[in-house]
């Protein structure tokens, strides 16, 4: 009796270690999201590039950037990445009532992420900065205005995780893998701004 009890723990234990190296999501998301990524990679490379052409440029444009808005977006970004890492949580778990209104305060930081960005660039606007102000404020529009883009298609992401929530504990796996890759897609928009914020508004 102990060599088939044995026997048995031993493909349960194999079982049970493919499970803990699950990778959350669909394949077809992380080709879009490492995509995302490469794009993101070729634009900073860029920057970085015209910046070493013209050091002193970069730097006397870079000092109207406003770190204190930086930093507020940075926080609201990492807020909402944590109420999405806690709103899988509850959605696997089962709880799809509160990981529902995890996903709204995820959604909420999101929105206050919008709303001040467009203020910061209707104040530029009006102060006469645009895309052809320089080379610097070129590429600040254009890393930070296609960060936004992704940002407004992550919170209609986000709400179609909201529906799949409310739906917990009775996710089928197709629907709890589209819940995973829809929070990581949010994760990567929160990757890609930990690098813009430094490159634009701290890169001395």
């Amino acid at each position: 009796m102990q060599l088939t009890s044995n026997s048995q723990c031993g493909p349960r234990t194999a079982i049970t270690n493919p499970r803990q190296r699950h990778v959350p999501g669909e394949a077809g998301i992380w080709v879009f999201i490492f995509g995302d990524l490469a794009l993101f990679a070729y634009l900073f490379m860029l920057y970085l590039h015209y910046r070493t052409g013209d050091p002193a440029l970069f730097a006397r444009s870079q000092r109207h950037l406003n770190i204190d808005l930086g930093v507020v977006y940075t926080l609201l970004l990492l807020t909402s990445s944590l109420f999405a890492v806690l709103a899988m949580q509850l959605i696997r778990s089962g709880n799809g009532r509160r990981a529902a209104c995890f996903v709204l305060a995820a959604m909420a930081c999101g929105v206050a992420f919008v709303g001040v960005k467009v203020v910061e660039y209707y104040t530029k606007a009006h102060s006469g900065i645009t895309p052809n102000t320089n080379n610097f404020y070129l590429f600040y529009y254009v890393l930070t205005g296609l960060h936004l883009t992704h940002v407004v298609v992550g919170l209609g992401v986000l709400a179609f995780t909201w529906t799949l929530a409310r739906r917990a504990p009775n996710l089928s796996p197709l629907r709890l893998s589209l819940a995973e890759g829809s929070a990581c897609f949010w994760h990567m928009v929160d990757l890609v701004w930990l690098v813009i914020f430094p490159v634009l508004y701290l890169l001395r």
